[in-house]
């Protein structure tokens, strides 16, 4: 057959990605990809079983936003006047405020949502229930929200018992308690609260079911919700606010939502209404007040008359007394107006009153004071409404406390100015009335007093009236507030659940068993330690392979020599192999071929016994000498004895010993000579590094073609590197699934050291069992041979037993 020899420059350059090669690495461990994939794709699937489907419930609300024109009534403006705050981030704080954790509490506590109740099923998930439970659980918010952790309760229900056991959290501690309740509805008191559990006779209970049930605190309950809920705009140029809930139950899901709106709604009218409110109770307790002194006036009036016995006045003394009745009424309407400033200054003036609104329309008449008033409410309105959302250190809050600052000395000044000007007022109507009360000084005095406490009365009377009429409309701004936001677009359930998402569980499983495996194998080959393909020694150095020698047993032999003449097996067409490309490496006159390995037991004295032998077949001379004199294996390779004489003794006393003489004939080949390592020497080393080993290899060289040498490890004795001066080549055997990875890098210092002319390594010992080739065939298969042997041979049949 035709020998291709193998150029090495090309062999150190071959290493890099092969496709084929990992492939077929893990194609030989299809079952395992099978089994894998299969456990997994299982396992998803039974996860997926017991998985509750997810929704998507969503909704759209329309936020209202506050009037951007510089009204009264807006806050905002007010702010953005003074040039502290922008109005662009009105609706990001509604939204803010829409999710906040307080407004879903009340949600949750007001539906009952801390408590979720599901029909268990022997397989599969629970099945949620909401409004149509046979039995319902109830606790009270405030207990609920006592609780340490969880409080389950798996209960049992045939239309008439009920059987519960609790188990709940209390000190840190898992308790449970079972109880039996022959009749419903019925309490069960326990240390962390009463549970209590109501039939529901619209569900119809034919057998006994299976229910779970489980109660958190609200506030727990709560920041689910917040979690599982997103609150985003439709776009940047609306106030459409989207909301998307996941949730087990659709039903359950569109009621929060649409409950989470109105609590919203009615938490801004509230907040809304503060000003009203605070202004309904001032005028209530002015009324109160007004309307004893009114009485009391009156009844003094009516007792003045019934002692005076009070008539007509006469003609003239009416004239002066209507000109002073007209400046009685101004001085009426004066002192009213004092009255009222006075009493809004110590309300503005009261600690307690502090970041309070100010008692509005309650008949002031200067519109100056009305203004400035309204704009300071609406500013504390402001800041309470952003402190729900934000907190003290916020921007927007800080700015507006300057704000309310800066018009709170306002409020006080313009107080202060318009309560001056009243007196000043009151004074030039005195001054005025005085006149025309000298000219009925002549009256009675019983006319005077009558006057004093009619004046008093009419007072009164004017107060009483207005206050009366200010209630009145401030009971009209209550009545007429309207909701901040608008449900758009009814709470819908997606029709399809969201989560879990099946189809992408099934592929991870399947990748997860495509890659379980491979994660596997590759963790096993990144752990393994020994050399056990070609793979693994392109990885460790750059030295060119020449040769991958199969594993072989050879039994019933007193030899180790496996290549036969003139047969085609799958060790003969290997050394083959070798011995063409150690031949192409060889340059002319090259002769002498060094074998030798990292560590004993590795083969080396094998493969260099049967590539002398491949070369003798070949019709060359050749001579193999055993240069590892410390231990000599050659001689149970080609079945001689340990006692024969050889090397040693030529180097030893090369005077008087022929070195001819002790060459021995083998059986295998009439063109192969032996040569064997002789007596080991106390100085091995000393014996080698004498000159005389030159002059017995130049002897060799020139009775034969190729002198073989078979050397000691050349990692363990120095034996080795001294005689590579003799050599023109060294083939370095490693062997699979024995060497170490670790200590045959010591091929790499030979290599740098340039210790050798040439050097080449040899695989030994390969289980073509594991070994696939590009096309994915085995060794065996390629040359038509299902050969399965296990060879092991290093230094003796001790190595080989060890192998078997």
């Amino acid at each position: 057959m035709t020998e291709n020899p193998i150029n090495p420059q090309n062999m150190e350059e071959e290493e890099g990605f092969n496709l084929y090669e990992i492939v077929f690495k893990y194609l030989i461990y299809w079952p395992w990809f099978v089994v894998s994939v299969l456990v997994c794709l299982i396992g998803a699937y039974v996860y997926l079983k017991y998985q509750t489907p997810v929704y998507n419930v969503s909704s759209s609300v329309l936020i209202k936003e506050r009037d951007r024109r510089s009204g009264q009534n807006n806050p905002m403006a007010v702010v953005q006047e003074m040039g502290m705050m922008s109005l662009t981030s009105n609706f990001d704080n509604e939204v803010e405020i829409l999710r906040s954790k307080t407004l879903v509490k009340k949600v949750v506590s007001d539906l009952g949502l801390y408590i979720s109740q599901a029909e268990s099923r022997p397989f599969g998930y629970s099945i949620p229930q909401y409004k149509n439970q046979p039995v319902k659980v109830y606790m009270t918010p405030e207990e609920a929200e006592k609780l340490e952790g969880a409080a389950r309760m798996e209960m049992g229900y045939d239309g008439k018992q009920l059987q519960v056991k609790l188990t709940y959290k209390k000190d840190k501690e898992e308790k449970e308690i079972e109880k039996i309740f022959n009749s419903l509805p019925a309490a069960f008191p326990t240390e962390i609260g009463v549970f209590s559990f109501i039939p529901d006779s619209t569900v119809v209970v034919d057998a006994p079911k299976k229910l779970e049930a489980t109660v958190v605190s609200p506030l727990a309950r709560a920041e689910s919700y917040c979690a599982n809920m997103t609150i985003a705009p439709t776009s940047k140029t609306t106030t459409i606010a989207k909301i998307d809930l996941k949730e087990v139950n659709k039903q359950r899901g569109a009621d929060f939502i649409n409950h989470l709106v109105k609590v919203y709604n009615q938490d801004a009218n509230d907040e809304k209404n503060e000003v009203a409110q605070k202004t309904a109770d001032f005028i209530d307790e002015r009324i109160l007040l007004i309307n004893k002194e009114l009485s009391d006036t009156e009844d003094d009036l009516a007792s003045f008359k019934r002692r005076s016995k009070l008539t007509n006045l006469t003609s003239d003394a009416q004239i002066a007394l209507q000109e002073n009745s007209r400046y009685e009424q101004e001085l009426t309407k004066n002192a009213t107006q004092i009255n009222l400033v006075q009493e809004l200054q110590n309300y503005l003036q009261n600690p307690k009153n502090q970041n309070e609104v100010l008692p509005a329309n309650v008949g002031l008449e200067d519109q100056s004071l009305n203004t400035v008033i309204n704009q300071y409410n609406t500013l504390i309105v402001e800041r309470k409404r952003l402190l729900r959302a934000a907190s003290e250190i916020n921007p927007a809050v800080i700015n507006l406390n300057a704000s309310i600052e800066a018009m709170h000395v306002t409020v006080q000044t313009t107080v202060n100015s318009v309560l001056k000007g009243l007196r000043i007022t009151q004074k030039n109507l005195e001054r005025e009335a005085s006149k025309f009360t000298g000219r009925i000084s002549d009256a009675p005095e019983q006319e005077k007093e009558f006057m004093t406490i009619s004046r008093q009365q009419e007072i009164k009377a004017t107060l009483y009236i207005m206050l009366l009429q200010k209630r009145e409309e401030n009971a009209l701004t209550l009545a007429a507030t309207a909701s901040n936001g608008r449900i758009i677009e009814t709470p819908l359930g997606s029709r399809s659940p969201i989560a879990p998402r099946k189809m992408m569980f099934m592929l991870v499983a399947l990748l997860f068993g495509l890659g379980l495996p491979v994660g596997i194998i590759f963790l096993v080959d990144l752990l393994k330690y020994k050399i056990e393909n070609r793979g693994d020694v392109e990885k460790l150095t750059t030295v060119p392979i020449i040769g991958e020698i199969p594993a072989h047993t050879k039994k019933n032999s007193d030899s180790a020599i496996v290549v036969r003449e003139n047969k085609n097996d799958i060790m003969e067409e290997t050394f083959r192999a070798l011995r063409t490309n150690i031949l192409f490496m060889l340059e002319k006159d090259h002769k002498v071929v060094l074998f030798s390995s990292t560590q004993p037991g590795e083969g080396k004295s094998f493969i260099a016994g049967n590539f002398a032998t491949s070369l003798a077949f070949l019709g060359k001379k050749v001579i193999v000498v055993g240069m590892d004199i410390r231990k000599p294996g050659l001689n149970k390779v080609f079945g001689f004895s340990t006692h024969s004489k050889g090397i040693t003794n030529f180097l030893s006393n090369p005077e008087s010993v022929n070195l001819f003489d002790m060459i021995q004939k083998s059986t295998v080949s009439s063109n192969l000579d032996i040569l064997p390592g002789g007596t080991v020497p106390p100085n091995p080393t000393e014996l080698v590094a004498r000159p005389i080993l030159d002059k017995a290899i130049e002897m060799l060289k020139e009775r034969y073609d190729y002198v073989i040498l078979d050397t000691a490890p050349i990692s363990m004795v120095t034996d080795t590197a001294i005689i590579g001066r003799v050599a023109d080549m060294c083939i370095y055997v490693c062997r699979a699934d024995y060497t170490p990875k670790a200590s045959y890098q010591y091929i790499n210092v030979l290599q740098r050291n340039n210790s050798f002319p040439k050097l080449a390594t040899v695989i030994n010992g390969i289980d073509m069992s594991k070994r696939k080739n590009s096309y994915g065939y085995g060794y065996g298969r390629k040359y038509g041979y299902g050969y399965g042997y296990g060879y092991g041979y290093g230094y003796g049949y001790e190595a080989e037993n060890k192998q078997k």
